[in-house]
């Protein structure tokens, strides 16, 4: 609060409420803020009063959403999610041999076995993901799976949100990006999270054609 209530504007982007918790906490840090003078800006694929919905219990936090909702006058910006147009599949993934040799070739590379890093993600905050990436010339990985259940999926998420801000170039062996995550999840609450995920996974996937030897 204190570091923030220093500026004249806050701007949020990929603003989304993904769990109570987060709900109160994030109610009652803007609302601080706003009183101190601070403006807010935000981009998001929900309306203010829609945060939440199809998450959690929203209707038991309706008292915070509307809050959060105050504070701001939506500018819906209409049309088709430019992330979707003309999009190519998710490119074929390599073999593990190529992907390990890829690994070794490339300086500053890391070589993760998919699964193993699923569990050590399990292990670190979230909010620690960026330190992971730090430095990293290229992300290979082998053995991609089908992830299998939501709360390590969300983390997959971040992680995707964390290599794509650092345009990190993403190599894999296994199922190509865009079989990540099941039905289920697609057409659930956290559906506009697993798209981004693969439409960044999967742009990644394409930078990283560059450093296969041909």
């Amino acid at each position: 609060m204190q570091t923030l209530s220093g500026h004249r504007l806050l701007c949020i982007d990929e603003f989304e409420l993904d769990d109570p918790g987060d709900t109160v906490l994030v109610s009652s840090l803007l609302g601080k803020l706003v009183e101190s003078g601070v403006a807010l800006a935000a981009t998001s694929n929900t309306l203010p009063g829609k945060l939440g919905e199809g998450r959690f219990a929203a209707a038991d936090f309706l008292r915070e959403i509307q809050g959060l909702s105050a504070h701001f006058r939506p500018l819906r910006i209409d049309g088709e999610d430019y992330r979707h147009r003309g999009l190519p599949e998710a490119p074929a993934p390599y073999s593990d041999q190529v992907v390990t040799e890829t690994a070794y070739a490339t300086p500053g590379a890391s070589l993760d076995d998919f699964p193993h890093l699923l569990e050590h993600l399990a292990k670190v905050h979230p909010s620690r993901y960026g330190a992971l990436t730090d430095d990293l010339g290229a992300v290979c990985l082998t053995d991609v799976q089908p992830v299998p259940d939501q709360s390590t999926a969300l983390r997959l998420v971040v992680l995707a949100d964390r290599l794509y801000d650092r345009e990190i170039p993403v190599l894999a062996s296994g199922l190509p990006f865009d079989r990540l995550f099941s039905d289920e999840m697609l057409n659930g609450g956290y559906r506009k999270k697993y798209f981004r995920a693969i439409s960044r996974l999967t742009a990644l996937a394409r930078d990283a054609k560059g450093l296969v030897a041909q």
